[in-house]
């Protein structure tokens, strides 16, 4: 039953009502990642390792399924809790395996490293798109899109510019069908540079678009790639509050009316209060009991399998909302732009990671 909120008419659903809503959706993203992992365990057995971790085909059969059959509305709710919310409790769990030692040996260059990598894809992202010929506003989506973290990116910037709704539509839709080209191919770039798993951490975290898409593309190499992709990448993520504080502030757009005024405030209250995200916030506390003992090792054995297995459901959730059909959407020149962005940022962070000895 619902029950009426005491402030308002409105009613608000019963934890049992919202169960209901999210149980069809997490029941079909629990039986994707099941069958991710059905798939490894035969790959094991019958070639003796993984050439494909579950949590790449999870992301995989879950976009097979999505392009096939569209899920109905009363699975959607459930696939997004998937893709969101035990993805960000997966992620505060994966504080337990990340070693300060290992990090501190990178020093400060590291941090200065991810600074200068996401303003340095974001104007070259912006320049490569104009050259292309791409408006204003759709350049610097994608242009913020590939230096940071993909679509959330791309939502974050849009209105902060008056971006038209059009223009988000071409920016995300090449982007989560690029982002599973990466996973599946980054390990094979690192592995043909002789990256060390260190090394190879960095270079993950500095390029994949989605942290999710950062634990597929780094469990192939070791776990210390997985820790140190997943700080870079969060470290990457907090750049996004300070990029669009900047673009709310000197705007990339054309005159504005009234309500894209509105909005563009609205977009700068939102980053404001939104700066740091709460599971950003877990993820360093569990990282910090981790290190200074409180955790035992026991516990933070445990807290990586959970955090393994959520992780594959929210892949396989991430999958189910990716239609391969859109690609046809996206225009050529976004397309290349989005694709030669990309590669850039590769290049630049592969030659950081030799030149500054990041590995």
């Amino acid at each position: 039953m619902s029950r009426l909120h005491p402030f308002s008419r409105t009613t608000v659903p019963s934890a049992p009502c919202r169960l209901a809503c999210i149980l069809p959706g997490l029941v079909l993203c629990c039986l994707v990642a099941l069958a991710a992992i059905g798939l490894e365990w035969v790959e094991r057995l019958s070639t003796g390792r993984a050439w494909l971790e579950a949590l790449v085909l999870a992301i995989l059969l879950g976009a097979i399924v999505r392009t096939l059959w569209s899920p109905g509305a009363r699975f959607l709710a459930g696939i997004h809790f998937s893709a969101k919310y035990l993805l960000e409790a997966a992620i505060v769990l994966i504080g337990a395996m990340l070693s300060f030692d290992a990090i501190a040996a990178s020093g400060p260059a590291l941090l200065l490293t991810i600074v200068a990598m996401v303003l340095l894809s974001i104007a070259t992202g912006y320049v490569i798109a104009r050259l292309l010929g791409l408006p204003k506003r759709l350049a610097t989506l994608i242009a913020c899109g590939n230096a940071i973290c993909g679509n959330s990116a791309i939502a974050a910037v849009a209105p902060a510019i008056g971006a038209r709704g059009e223009e988000v539509a071409a920016a995300i839709s090449f982007t989560a069908i690029l982002g599973i080209a990466v996973v599946l191919s980054l390990p094979l770039v690192g592995d043909w540079l002789g990256m060390t798993p260190q090394g190879y951490g960095v270079f993950a975290g500095l390029t994949v678009y989605a942290v999710p898409q950062v634990l597929a593309a780094a469990s192939p190499f070791s776990p210390l790639s997985v820790q140190v992709g997943t700080l870079v990448k969060l470290v990457r993520v907090l750049m996004l509050g300070p990029v669009v504080f900047c673009f709310s502030l000197v705007g990339v757009r054309d005159a504005e009316t009234g309500e894209q005024e509105d909005r563009r405030k609205r977009s700068l209250l939102a980053t404001v209060t939104h700066f740091v995200p709460w599971f950003i916030l877990g993820f360093l506390a569990v990282a910090i009991a981790r290190n200074s003992g409180a955790i035992p090792d026991t516990v933070a054995t445990g807290a990586v399998k959970i955090s393994t297995c959520l992780t594959v459901i929210a892949m396989a959730a991430l999958g189910l909302e990716v239609d391969i059909r859109s690609l046809a959407h996206a225009g050529p020149r976004a397309s290349a732009a989005a694709m030669l962005s990309l590669l850039v940022l590769c290049t630049l962070s592969a030659l950081a990671i030799a030149c500054l000895d990041l590995g």
